[in-house]
């Protein structure tokens, strides 16, 4: 079962493409360039994108723009291949990269995203976490003062733990259908949002 996956939610953004549950190949890079990975990665594999027999795609939470982009690139392929497409949550694909570390997902706005049974938003200083509880996301790297004081470690920022690679998604998708069917994790209402509100 050739699989492409890819995850765009945050400023690191991953493409694999995963043959079997084995990963044949992998990016790092930015949103924009996720349709533009995903050819390369076919290419590097001697395959073409009439191959791909289903997509996985994050769905955050995260920045909205990122996230948007994952979605739109997501059912676009969908349409134009006829794939059925499954969306995972990007803590749930961090926390699969470090079992029983908590995933932190910078929010932006001095907030993070956590998962604590369901995604929420919160500011880091007001996080509830156990002496010894690894952080992991580009949130645990931005806030590591705060949480280390409150007693967490964070990996060192060139750590593989704290990237959603888009293997991971791969391994957790299990939901496959229609690709207009899949919902963004969106926790707050954007800033252009509020910025027309009455």
């Amino acid at each position: 079962m050739l699989t492409l996956a890819f995850d765009t939610a945050t400023d690191v953004a991953t493409v694999a493409l995963v043959d079997d549950g084995r990963a044949v190949a992998e990016r790092r890079s930015r949103a924009v360039r996720v349709l533009a990975d995903a050819q390369a990665l076919l290419g590097e594999a001697g395959r073409r994108p009439q191959d791909l027999q289903r997509l996985v795609v994050g769905v955050g939470p995260g920045s909205f723009t990122g996230t948007r982009i994952g979605l739109a690139a997501a059912r676009g392929l969908a349409l134009a291949l006829d794939l059925p497409t499954a969306g995972v949550s990007t803590l749930d694909a961090l926390a699969a990269g470090a079992p029983g570390a908590l995933p932190v997902i910078d929010a932006r706005r001095g907030e993070v995203f956590v998962r604590r049974g369901s995604p929420t938003c919160t500011r880091p200083e007001e996080l509830d976490v156990a002496p010894g509880t690894v952080c992991v996301g580009d949130g645990a790297v931005k806030y590591r003062e705060i949480l280390e004081a409150a007693g967490a470690e964070v990996p060192p920022e060139a750590s593989e733990l704290h990237v959603p690679w888009a293997r991971l998604h791969a391994g957790l998708a299990t939901d496959f259908g229609p690709a207009e069917r899949i919902e963004p994790i969106y926790l707050r209402v954007p800033d252009a949002e509020k910025a027309v509100a009455p």
